[in-house]
């Protein structure tokens, strides 16, 4: 017999809602306005969801602290990540550096299989 016991109550919040700092706010922005920065990437590094970090860089676009923190990025500075192409047949799978390892190999099976 298995037996399934909630984690929490029906309807009650997953998690309790997070407050990020301006700063903080603005200093991912910046990250992600970089040239050949994958956005999805530093929203996991900093642990929030991409549709978040999207929105923050739609809120803070009209303001004048984007176009500061853009100001501030030499783009000859910028160094983009290195890509690992592994090729199997005719398909190509591009891999960046942010990666997770298990994921990859998920998808090099998916690869090899289909």
């Amino acid at each position: 017999m298995i037996e399934a016991v909630p984690d929490r109550l029906d309807g009650s919040p997953r998690q309790l809602r997070r407050f990020w700092s301006d700063e903080f706010k603005a200093t991912a922005v910046e990250q992600a306005c970089q040239p050949g920065v994958n956005v999805s990437a530093i929203a996991r590094q900093i642990g929030i969801l991409p549709s978040q970090l999207y929105r923050w860089r739609r809120e803070l676009s009209g303001s004048d602290e984007l176009g500061q923190a853009a100001a501030t990025v030499d783009p000859q500075s910028v160094v983009s990540d290195p890509v690992v192409e592994i090729i199997i047949g005719n398909i190509v799978v591009r891999v960046g550096r942010h990666v997770d390892e298990a994921h990859m190999q998920r998808v090099i099976r998916a690869v090899r299989s289909a």
